[in-house]
């Protein structure tokens, strides 16, 4: 593979076509596809409309026309989250999670220079998100997973999930945590504001939970980042390193490093927004913490992709090459 000048660590895909899972499972619950018209398709949950997606979600031939107009060199994939499945059976799950990854893993062996794959895992049973995770990486050969920011209503930092970090951290595994089962989405269901504002709560509270419940002191080497810029976490660090310090009773009862020295070993995707935000992000973080993504094909990608890093006048050229491409190349443990 030749050295890529642009990679856009946040993409998501979905097979074109995959079995009836009611029927695979004998239960409701499970995303279908309804190719409705040409070139689009409705996820659809027990009769009822969750997304209407277009072939871009599906067709790597038209994944990469788009990518080559917009100057991305490889697309890293990853499932739709609604696709996590945590709330199902574990074996169920389980299940699912081999059959989209062994599509990515066809995806990419049909052309390994476009395409990275994160595989899912079914996080609800650890000895089954271990079990895939090292069929994704010994035999799939993926550089990672990308996994949810809670699993059916745990933190991540629940003793339950420690052999799926601890195996992360042995495998070299890459893991990419993506909002998912938001916060506030009953309470705040209007304008779309689970999207808007719930999803960056939601990455905070990750963020946290793995910060303040222990589990990146006890993974030093573990390779993690977080989606849309990490959430609202950089915006609101202030204040968590403030209830920290004087609420260590409440706040540094699992870990006495403080939020803020993570923030060194914490990787970031782009995808802000605004040029303000993604300024204050380098600076809180560091231009090496930050890979581009861009959530394509969703309607709150960024299009094209990389186009904020791009027009960041005061960005110098280092900086700018390392987020295209360096800092996802390392977090992926990708070669030049």
């Amino acid at each position: 593979m030749r050295t890529p000048r642009t990679i856009d660590l946040h993409t998501h895909m979905l097979p074109e076509r995959w079995p009836d899972l009611r029927e695979r499972y004998g239960c409701g619950g499970w995303v279908s596809l309804d190719h409705c018209a040409h070139c689009r398709a409705k996820m659809m949950i027990d009769g009822e409309v969750f997304r209407e997606i277009e072939s871009n979600c599906w067709d790597a031939s038209r994944r990469i026309a788009d990518c080559d107009v917009a100057g991305v060199d490889i697309q890293v994939l990853s499932t739709v989250p609604v696709m996590f499945s945590y709330g199902a059976k574990a074996i169920h799950a389980h299940d699912l999670s081999q059959l989209l990854n062994d599509h990515f893993a066809g995806v990419v062996r049909a052309t390994p220079d476009r395409f990275v794959a994160l595989g899912t895992v079914a996080m609800q049973d650890a000895t089954l998100a271990v079990r895939e995770l090292e069929r994704c990486i010994k035999s799939l050969g993926f550089p990672g997973v990308q996994i949810g920011t809670n699993v059916d209503g745990r933190d991540l930092d629940d003793a339950a999930f420690a052999p799926f970090f601890a195996a992360a951290e042995s495998l070299g595994a890459a893991v990419f945590v993506h909002p998912w089962d938001v916060l506030g989405r009953k309470e705040i269901p209007r304008f779309w504001m689970p999207w808007l504002v719930g999803m960056p709560a939601e990455t905070t509270r990750a963020i946290c939970a793995l910060a303040l419940g222990g589990v990146l002191d006890r993974h030093p080497k573990l390779r993690i980042c977080f989606a849309h810029g990490g959430g609202s976490f950089p915006y609101t660090l202030g204040r968590i390193e403030h209830g920290f310090q004087a609420r260590p009773d409440l706040c540094a009862t699992h870990s006495k490093t403080p939020p803020r020295d993570h923030l060194k070993r914490l990787f970031f995707d782009s995808i802000v927004h605004d040029d303000e935000a993604l300024r204050y992000l380098v600076r809180t973080v560091g231009a090496q913490r930050i890979a581009m993504g861009s959530d394509y094909p969703f309607p709150l990608a960024e299009n094209p992709p990389g186009r904020l890093v791009r027009a960041a006048d005061w960005l110098t050229d280092a900086q700018r090459t390392r987020m295209l491409a360096g800092t996802a190349m390392e977090f992926l443990g990708m070669r030049s």
